[in-house]
């Protein structure tokens, strides 16, 4: 990790129309993260982690506050200084979001294109860098998918016939193929078995290491966030009621919703 800044969050809320009222989804969250740095955000269904991931994505616009992030410059070589993601045009996010940011679906279906080959996910990503040779294009991908642990004879099928364990792994390939410095992370281990999870988190925390990613993580799993992440924001209804040290949240709990958090892991 560096001492300069890679994104900086400042009083960040959101509001949706819950019936005829508008409700806070989340609102007054502030942090800062450092190149190489991995965040956990958890909290309980509804606590407004997932509406705060597609804040700090500019998926959604902050209705307070501002999201800034350490943006290259046109070269895509050099970082030009943090910028307000509300000040960035259309055509910077997307480029953004294509190249310099990663994110990883709760359900690696939202997240590839199945109507296309286990190659062509991971090589598309590449081609918004400007990559045109195919045998690089396919190179690449042979060796993202020998990176991620699948089975490169099968580069060619559709990812409809991947498990869901491996089509998580090839969502992670699709989206770190560009190197990003900055990857987005929605529940990534959810709905797969135990023992799928647990080589998939590995895999993630070898990437992250390897790589030098910075990462922010939403899960409601508490071991997700010991073992991947140095940092921690604990949500409840839409505010962030602790953060801090993982090791720290996680042993020394603070605040009583922490606390109930941490004792229902703990209760047999």
């Amino acid at each position: 990790m560096t001492n300069k800044l890679l994104l900086s969050v400042r009083g960040a809320g959101k509001q949706f129309m819950q019936g005829s009222r508008l409700r806070w989804a989340c609102r007054d969250v502030s942090f800062d993260l450092y190149p190489g740095e991995v965040l956990a955000v958890v909290g309980e269904s509804g606590s407004g982690k997932s509406t705060l991931l597609r804040l700090l994505a500019a998926r959604l616009a902050c209705d307070e506050g501002s999201v800034h992030y350490d943006v290259r410059d046109e070269s895509g070589t050099a970082a030009a200084g943090l910028a307000s993601l509300a000040h960035l045009s259309e055509a910077r996010l997307r480029w953004l979001a294509r190249t310099d940011w990663g994110f990883v679906e709760q359900h690696a279906r939202d997240g590839l294109r199945m109507n296309v080959s286990a190659g062509a996910n991971i090589g598309e990503r590449m081609m918004a860098l400007g990559a045109r040779h195919y045998g690089k294009l396919r190179s690449e991908a042979l060796s993202w998918m020998e990176r991620v642990e699948l089975e490169v004879g099968r580069i060619d099928d559709l990812p409809d016939t991947y498990s869901g364990g491996m089509q998580q792994r090839l969502q992670i390939a699709r989206n770190l193929v560009t190197h990003p410095r900055l990857v987005f992370m929605d529940e990534p281990t959810t709905g797969l078995d135990v023992s799928v999870q647990a080589r998939l988190l590995d895999l993630l925390r070898e990437l992250v290491d390897q790589l030098q990613l910075a990462a922010v993580i939403v899960t409601h799993d508490l071991a997700v966030a010991r073992l991947l992440a140095h940092r921690m924001l604990v949500m409840k209804d839409g505010r962030v009621v602790e953060q801090g040290l993982t090791d720290r949240v996680l042993d020394d709990p603070q605040h009583p919703y922490t606390q109930l958090l941490v004792s229902s892991v703990l209760t047999p």
